[in-house]
């Protein structure tokens, strides 16, 4: 029986950064479920349609065909057969992927294809509702979280690195719309599942968050991750 990470939290808590390397070091497959609907926000966009426009939204969803490829232990996305890249971490994409991912029409035309991954492969999964909607029955949830100032100055870093101009100013505002969004939606809000495992990561640099994660999970899945894993 496959084991499943499920890793939620909120923008730039560093949800996909510890599950790749989650990923990497258990030899575990890697789903970025953002990714997913970042390419119907793309696809969106694309359209020229209004991330708010809930009608043309739902219109376009047969349109729409997005496939994950399994590369190199990760999920490569690919819209209408075309890898997306980085056309889908614009800051622009990113606030469509957030209004485009309140609409329970997405989330259901989403859903399957997460799910499907996940009874095939040991996985591990990020968003902002693996833990509650897509996998509620993870064997591992963690539920990350960082003060929301060091939250925008890693997302001003990361956009800066990729030639992207934006404040710091400009980041915190963004997030804090994201968090809006993310937290207050009806439909699967971005909250913590009962059973998941808290994991603040305010100061902490990767290598150190991985290290904490990696504890709470063997403390969890014991000999289960050790029969399991490929990599350790």
């Amino acid at each position: 029986m496959p084991l499943s990470i499920a890793i939620d939290g909120p923008a730039a808590s560093g949800k996909s950064t510890l599950a790749k390397a989650l990923a990497k070091k258990y030899g575990f497959i890697y789903v970025d479920t953002g990714a997913l609907y970042r390419t119907v926000g793309l696809h969106v966009q694309n359209l020229c349609l209004s991330s708010q426009d809930k009608e043309g939204i739902i219109e376009a969803l047969p349109e729409i065909h997005i496939e994950m490829r399994l590369q190199d232990g990760r999920g490569e996305v690919y819209l209408n057969g075309r890898p997306v890249g980085d056309e889908i971490r614009t800051p622009v994409c990113s606030l469509y992927a957030s209004d485009v991912s309140k609409l329970p029409e997405v989330r259901a035309f989403l859903l399957s294809l997460q799910r499907d991954i996940a009874a095939k492969n040991n996985v591990v999964m990020d968003g902002r509702d693996i833990g509650t909607v897509i996998l509620p029955n993870a064997d591992v949830k963690l539920f990350m979280s960082a003060a929301v100032a060091e939250r925008a100055k890693r997302r001003w870093k990361e956009w800066t690195e990729k030639g992207v101009t934006m404040t710091y100013e400009e980041a915190l505002e963004e997030l804090s719309r994201r968090d809006e969004n993310d937290q207050n939606r009806t439909v699967a809000p971005a909250v913590p599942a009962p059973d998941a495992l808290p994991l603040d990561n305010t100061g902490l640099t990767a290598e150190e968050t991985v290290a904490a994660a990696d504890r709470l999970i063997r403390d969890r899945l014991g000999d289960r991750l050790r029969q399991a894993a490929t990599c350790l």
